[in-house]
């Protein structure tokens, strides 16, 4: 049976386990993140179908199963699996996908490395992707892909079912143009972008870069613009937009242009917080702390963000605070984003040695200024320790969104603890209550975690206050509800376009 929606998306709905030699299919350990969100979008439909890949040692192998019935809390829904070989997966995503397009997305030139990228490889990939939900859709179904990249599935898409509605949103920064059109494949992307009903974006700040992204390389014209929210204005930070283009033109066919950012479930998340489990282990923290301080810093290692520069704040903190010594301790959680790059590798190496040299210079046998934690924390665990922190330090350089921010927040039903938020997360757009800071500058940096750690209890208070009111307003139902609206509204642009198709 065809599917009414179909979900492109690079990684499977569920975690596989090797169970007496047979392989299960489970859900997700945490209902919280991005997947069981788009998953949740399968109980409004009849049918649904999803697409992702697979590693495959032969992908021609007759006992590979390429489609599978699933069968959750979620619905019942088809997933088809792509068969990659390594190499396949290597080239599409880790040379292209990470050495080539993430730098540039972040805004890190000097990262990018064009030279290794097999392009024909992605196209194949991307291909694939498109024929495969080609193949799952109903007529008129809403097609919805994730992410950069997937960037040429759109095009292709767009050739063999022009029946379709596409709908693209992207997970990450989208940058302006005389960093992007650095890629030399520049015109072939934006071109299947612009094959979309709709493309859509967490910040105005993105779907402004990527209009003039666009209108750089194309004849396209801007056919309705938009004030932004009072809420997402916010002079603190360096990502805001006053108006943005929400509606272009590009020959005869009409694009949406959203710009609504990803939230969390408040309300999953304020009830794993108040949980006895959670509680208990929130007590035995702050024991094990005595009167000493946490600061909080939970991410990726990835030159994007700022575990070195923050480390390096840390230590100058320190240096001119004697007095802290003993009184506060950071919680460093840099986990891997990739094993197999080298890159990161370099990175993780010079956060040990940092590390190292920090608690050379100023630990003792009592106390230790930092705790490195090189591996993903649980999130029921992690949960505990966002509770127990004074401070939730998150500094990158560069983020699409930041949900760990979020999250913090949405364990503090106590209204207590302090973020301190990189202005150039996109989160920070929303979250002006936070204490924002500028990771490029150590006046800031030194200036923002002062504050946070001798704030007085009723500031505390109100900023969080404050910031919850935010969470729960663009929280993750609000952000479906918005994508809902985009795919109706997509159906009546797209007729209003094929309407004033000029005759063949």
């Amino acid at each position: 049976m065809p599917s009414d929606l179909v979900i492109v998306y690079h990684r499977q709905p569920y975690e596989e386990v090797e169970v007496d030699g047979k392989i299960e299919f489970r859900e997700n350990k945490s209902p919280n993140g991005i997947v069981p969100t788009l998953k949740s979008f399968f109980g409004h439909v009849e049918k649904g179908a999803w697409i992702a890949w697979k590693e495959a040692e032969d992908p021609s192998n007759p006992d590979f199963e390429r489609v599978i019935e699933i069968s959750d809390h979620y619905g019942d829904y088809t997933v088809s699996r792509l068969p990659l070989t390594a190499d396949q997966v290597s080239s599409f995503y880790h040379v292209t996908s990470k050495e080539a397009f993430w730098p540039i997305l972040h805004s890190f030139k000097e990262k990018y490395n064009y030279d290794p990228v097999d392009w024909p490889t992605f196209r194949e990939v991307n291909w694939a992707f498109a024929e495969a939900a080609a193949a799952e859709a109903a007529e008129g179904a809403v097609v919805w892909i994730h992410d950069y990249n997937l960037w040429l599935v759109p095009g292709y898409l767009r050739q063999l079912r022009p029946d379709v509605r596409i709908s693209f949103f992207h997970h990450t920064p989208f940058p302006a143009p005389d960093i992007f059109n650095v890629l030399p494949w520049r015109k072939e992307i934006v071109e299947s972008l612009l094959a979309c009903d709709v493309v859509g974006f967490h910040i105005p700040r993105y779907s402004a870069n990527f209009v003039q992204v666009a209108r750089s390389l194309f004849d396209v014209d801007v056919a309705k613009r938009e004030k932004v929210p009072d809420e997402l204005i916010f002079d603190g930070t360096a990502l805001v937009e006053r108006s943005v283009p929400t509606q272009i033109s590009y020959g005869d066919r009409q694009i949406l242009v959203s710009a609504c950012p990803v939230g969390v479930d408040v309300d999953f998340i304020s009830q794993r917080a108040e949980e006895a489990e959670t509680l208990e282990k929130t007590k035995a923290i702050r024991a094990e702390l005595g009167d000493a301080k946490l600061i909080l810093s939970v991410g990726r290692t990835d030159y994007t963000k700022g575990g070195i520069e923050q480390l390096l704040a840390f230590e100058r903190l320190l240096e001119r605070r004697p007095d802290l010594r003993g009184k506060v301790r950071l919680m460093h959680v840099s986990v891997s984003a990739n094993r197999n790059m080298t890159a990161y590798e370099a990175i993780q190496g010079e956060i040990e040695q940092i590390v190292g040299r920090i608690n050379g210079r100023f630990g003792s046998l009592e106390w230790q200024p930092i705790a490195l934690i090189s591996t993903a924390v649980p999130f029921r665990e992690l949960v505990g320790y966002y509770r127990a922190a004074d401070v939730a330090w998150i500094t990158p350089l560069a983020d699409g969104m930041n949900i760990v921010a979020k999250e913090f927040v949405a364990t503090r039903t106590d209204e207590d603890g302090v973020l301190v938020l990189s202005e150039f997360a996109g989160a920070a757009v929303e979250m002006s209550a936070a204490v924002v800071t500028n990771p490029f500058s150590h006046r800031s940096m030194d200036t923002t975690i002062d504050m946070a750690l001798d704030m007085e209890r009723e500031d505390k208070r109100g900023r969080m206050r404050a910031l919850r009111e935010t969470l729960r307003k663009y929280d993750i139902k609000a952000w479906a509800d918005e994508q809902h609206r985009l795919f109706e509204a997509a159906r009546h642009v797209s007729r209003v376009s094929s309407d004033v198709r000029p005759a063949a």
